[in-house]
């Protein structure tokens, strides 16, 4: 009788070498939280895939969560036999008459063996379960442009039969990086550019400027809300909130108006620092593009990197708003950024910002603040979210105030 699986495929993993197999143990790890599993090891590591046994009733949820997890190249919902030829055409029967039923009307038969020592050939499997199929639903076979590919893989003493499969985001799993900090708004593109980095396998701890005491709270509901979805990646620890606005205001009286944007954006990196230092990140990311606004052409980049003490990541720097869009839509953020909110981005922004700013002239005006004071305050008054994660451990706690203590 066949049970039920997910077979978890990866690409990346495979090319790992001697290290691979520390990454599908990471992975195996990543899918087990995903699903709620205390005990990772109920997921089996075979023959360049993680098997996840499922009940039948489960299957569609559990998938639509595998699928999610960085490091998957693909989901596929399988039926488990025995390696015996008539299970193996049973099993395929089943699987192409429910794409029949669907409306396919051609079908192929694609066989895989893993198993050295079973000793019927692909080429065999594929003419005999193809053969027990035809008869058996009255497709025609096509084995160009099939309508369903029956995959049927024989791995030790099973063998697995799908069609179905759902793509995953690829990439590698969370954990498998390091940790980084993302200066994480409530807009389009930071979401994008902090699942990006998750799916090449860092943690991420996201940093949110708010415009409090200038504006309401908006902003951080929907940053709170984005990190509800990144979460199911497994690769967001922590989401800390710093009310930036009066902090943006004392600038706003003490700098030229042209740099104000430029000495806005050094504060926030300072105070990502400061937190990457507790929180013993590698590097900074941000989700900008390359003159999409104001302080995004190269001088004016170059004038923010020139206070950052580590690399400064920036996943997005060469795509357009509507590329970034269209992924934001991928991954689910897209609907919660671009409700309406306020934030400190439109918080005393001067008429005219300098787009080509000279490093020399923003230190000079940056002179005239208390930064190490203003770094501190702005530490002092944040608050945080956590997220459930398989591969964040928290810092020691904040020396904080009442204001300051963690919140779910």
């Amino acid at each position: 009788m066949a049970s039920h699986a997910a077979l978890v495929h990866y690409h990346e993993i495979g090319l790992k070498g001697h290290n691979k197999r520390a990454f599908e143990r990471r992975l195996q790890e990543n899918l087990a939280f995903a699903l709620g599993w205390s005990d990772a090891r109920r997921i089996r590591i075979m023959a360049n895939r993680l098997v996840v046994p499922l009940e039948a009733q489960e299957a569609a949820e559990a998938i639509e969560r595998l699928a999610q997890i960085p490091g998957v190249a693909f989901v596929a919902e399988a039926l488990v036999v025995p390696r015996d030829p008539g299970a193996m055409e049973e099993a395929a029967v089943g699987v192409v008459a429910a794409a029949a039923a669907e409306g396919a009307r051609t079908f192929a038969i694609k066989a895989r063996r893993s198993a050295t020592d079973h000793p019927e050939p692909s080429t065999e499997i594929n003419r005999r379960v193809g053969e027990r199929v035809r008869l058996a639903t009255g497709l025609c076979v096509d084995l160009d442009d099939p309508d369903v590919t029956c995959h049927v893989d024989v791995v030790h003493d099973q063998a697995f039969v799908y069609a179905r499969k759902v793509p995953g985001p690829g990439g590698l799993p969370a954990g498998s990086a390091g940790r980084v900090v993302a200066l994480l708004s409530s807009g389009i593109d930071s979401p994008v550019a902090a699942w990006r980095i998750m799916r090449r396998g860092a943690v991420v701890v996201g940093v949110h400027f708010s415009g409090q005491p200038y504006t309401d709270a908006s902003s951080e509901e929907s940053v709170v809300e984005i990190g509800r979805v990144l979460e199911r990646t497994g690769g967001l620890g922590r989401i800390y909130v710093v009310p930036f606005g009066a902090l943006q205001r004392e600038i706003s009286l003490s700098a030229p108006p042209d740099l104000r944007v430029l000495l806005y954006r050094r504060l926030m990196v300072r105070v990502a620092e400061r937190v990457a230092d507790e929180e013993r990140a590698k590097a900074l990311v941000t989700g900008e593009s390359l003159g999409q606004v104001a302080s995004q052409t190269l001088e004016n980049v170059a004038a923010i990197d020139a206070v950052a003490r580590r690399p400064v990541f920036r996943p997005l720097i060469g795509n357009d708003k509507q590329e970034i869009a269209a992924e934001a839509r991928r991954i689910g953020t897209f609907d919660i950024s671009t409700r309406p909110q306020s934030d400190c981005c439109t918080l005393f922004m001067p008429r005219t910002p300098e787009t080509h700013a000279r490093t020399e002239e923003v230190d000079a005006a940056e002179a005239a603040l208390d930064v190490e004071r203003m770094v501190a305050d702005a530490i002092a008054q944040m608050r945080w979210v956590d997220f459930l994660s398989p591969v964040y451990r928290a810092p020691r706690a904040w020396p904080s105030s009442d204001d300051a203590r963690p919140r779910r």
